[in-house]
């Protein structure tokens, strides 16, 4: 990789795309801007981001099985979703916060604005957490 591109971000490349005006593609003539693109340097708050160091995690916050138990298991088929979060490069992003929400088997949240008339499942939370460090896989 060269070494300008050893940033943390890069300025896009408007030539990797086509144009977004391209008259023989009839949907970009009515979608294509049509003024000038604003270009917004980027400052402190598009290179850094929060910290979670200070949240407490509990022993099975990524484990959508166990983290909202209270006694039993939860109804529906186990799955097991995996990832990693990389920079551009293909390199780890250390110290991400990766949520998943997930509905119960009968398609209800555990959220105060879901109101799906299917019941919640006492051992079932539907969220998850996981803070990757380095080179760790999610798996939740």
């Amino acid at each position: 990789m060269p070494a300008e591109d050893n940033r943390r971000f890069v300025i896009r490349d408007r030539n990797w795309h086509p144009k977004a005006l391209t008259p023989d593609y009839k949907t970009s003539i009515a979608r294509s801007p049509r003024q000038a693109l604003v270009s917004i340097p980027q400052s402190i708050s598009e290179t850094t981001g929060p910290d979670f160091s200070h949240l407490k995690r509990g022993e099975h916050d990524n484990d959508l099985l166990l983290n909202f138990n209270n006694g039993g298991l939860p109804i529906g088929e186990r799955i097991i979703v995996s990832g990693r979060v990389m920079d551009q490069y293909g390199k780890p992003i250390p110290h991400t916060l990766v949520e998943m929400w997930q509905a119960n088997a009968g398609g209800r949240y555990r959220h105060k604005n879901d109101r799906y008339l299917a019941p919640l499942d006492p051992n079932f939370g539907g969220v998850g957490r996981a803070l990757l460090g380095g080179d760790v896989i999610a798996v939740m």
